[in-house]
C-alpha cells in the first residue's frame, strides 16, 4: 500500500469540487484551467469518475463535463480507489513480495495500523468537507 496520493487522484478530487460549484456544464478546456493542469491530462482525470457514474461526459462542441452524484455522497477513499485502483496491493513495504500474516516483515504489524488509520480517515472524509476549505 503506498502512503501517497498520485497527482490523478489529488486532481480527481478537486475536479469534483470544481464541477460541483460550477452552475453550467464545464468544457474541459475549462477544467483544464481550473485545475491548473493541460486540457489533454483532463480525460485521464475524469475518466474513471465517469466510470463509476459520479460524471457525465457530454460530447461535442457544446459538451464537457457535469456531475451526476452530490460531493456530500462520495469520500476521499472511492475517488483516490477509482482513479488509482486499490490503496493496498497485497505487496510487503520491506520485501517485493506478497506479505502474509504467516511470515511477516518487520514492519508488518505498524504498517497494517498506518494502513487502517489511513483508510478509515479518507473514507470518514468527503468531497463535500473538502469543498468547505478549498
Amino acid at each position: 500500500m503506498r502512503l501517497e496520493i498520485t497527482q490523478r487522484a489529488d486532481l480527481a478530487v478537486r475536479a469534483l469540487v470544481i464541477l460541483h460549484r460550477s452552475p453550467a456544464r464545464l468544457k474541459s478546456a475549462d477544467l483544464a484551467a481550473a485545475l491548473d493542469t493541460t486540457a489533454g491530462f483532463v480525460p485521464q482525470v475524469m475518466g474513471p469518475l465517469v466510470r463509476e457514474g459520479w460524471v457525465h461526459s457530454v460530447p461535442g462542441p457544446t459538451g464537457g463535463y457535469e456531475p451526476l452524484v452530490g460531493i456530500d455522497e462520495l469520500n476521499v477513499l472511492d475517488v483516490v480507489e477509482a482513479v488509482d485502483g486499490p490503496t493496498d496491493s497485497g505487496r510487503c513495504v520491506v520485501a517485493d513480495r506478497p506479505c502474509a500474516a504467516t511470515a511477516p516483515c518487520a514492519l508488518h504489524v505498524a504498517w497494517g495500523l498506518a494502513r487502517s488509520e489511513l483508510v478509515s480517515s479518507l473514507a470518514a472524509l468527503s468531497v463535500g468537507a473538502l469543498a468547505v476549505t478549498a
